[in-house]
């Protein structure tokens, strides 16, 4: 079983993605259900788990809507207003009976705000969240927030803190990659956090298994096989790379594993913290 642990879908006619604009490229159009679909197909990827692109209900009811036509939806994260902390469960209720619905999270790097995830109407919402039995997914948190997701993880212990991404970390920048490091062995310290290994591209920035041979290193040794898992990040990633090269690379680094632990990366960190079925 493989299973995409991160997968975008969206369409530009719901008018939610501001942030995407012609001078994205190929990002500036629709991706759907069905071209995703083939594009797992292609790639021998069983199932996925798709990521909210927009603070917007819109945003959850269309992957929602893909999820119950798609058997290959395995779970969706979507989106929470981490900040209405009084309308937290009344936001969760109206899809607490989908059960796909495996986590939430909001584009906090986005916010101008760098104390937003120490709001203590934040941290009310997160107890909602963990009571409802869904992860809570932390994207692009280095240089921001991936401190404020160890504190998280300490002060909601009942709620599994999702690092996307890896947190970003700044593979050229040596001094940064310092405090990247020394921030995500903090998140890892805590046993309920897990990490995407996902989202690697960098504009200028090589992507082979050598150019992420310390991040994955790093990682590996801070979480375990047992709190990772891989994803693609598509369609975001194809400014850097193909989706066969994307996961390639992935593959490749997972390969050097045993068995057991490339299980683990392909599906069951995955299956364990979204709660995935099917």
């Amino acid at each position: 079983m493989r299973v995409d642990a991160h997968l975008h879908l969206w369409d530009p006619a719901l008018g939610v993605y501001d942030w995407i604009t012609p001078e994205l490229g190929p990002l500036n159009r629709a991706f759907s259900a069905d071209e995703a679909q083939k594009v797992l197909a292609d790639n021998r990827i069983d199932a996925a788990v798709l990521v909210q692109a927009a603070d917007s209900t819109a945003d959850t009811d269309a992957m929602l809507l893909a999820a119950a036509g798609h058997p290959w939806v395995a779970g969706v994260v979507g989106w929470l207003d981490l900040e209405d902390d009084a309308g937290a469960a009344e936001a969760l209720d109206r899809w607490g009976e989908d059960e796909v619905l495996s986590g939430v999270r909001q584009l906090v790097h986005d916010d101008p705000r760098a104390d937003l995830l120490e709001r203590p109407e934040v941290l009310r919402t997160l107890h909602e969240v963990a009571a409802r039995g869904l992860a809570f997914d932390v994207p692009d948190a280095f240089p921001r927030h991936l401190g404020q997701a160890a504190m998280i993880a300490e002060q909601v212990p009942e709620l599994v803190v999702v690092v996307d991404h890896l947190g970003k970390p700044p593979r050229e920048d040596a001094e940064a990659m310092g405090r990247w490091e020394s921030q995500i062995r903090a998140v890892a310290a805590n046993a309920n956090t897990v990490a995407k290994v996902s989202g690697l591209g960098l504009a200028d920035a090589a992507y082979t298994v050598d150019a992420l041979r310390h991040v994955w290193d790093v990682a590996l040794e801070a979480f375990g096989p047992d709190r990772l898992m891989l994803g693609s990040d598509w369609p975001v990633s194809l400014v850097h790379a193909t989706y066969a090269e994307t996961v390639g690379v992935l593959a490749d680094l997972v390969g050097e594993l045993s068995e057991p632990e490339q299980a683990e990366l392909w599906s069951g960190t995955a299956t364990r913290t979204y709660r995935l079925t099917g």
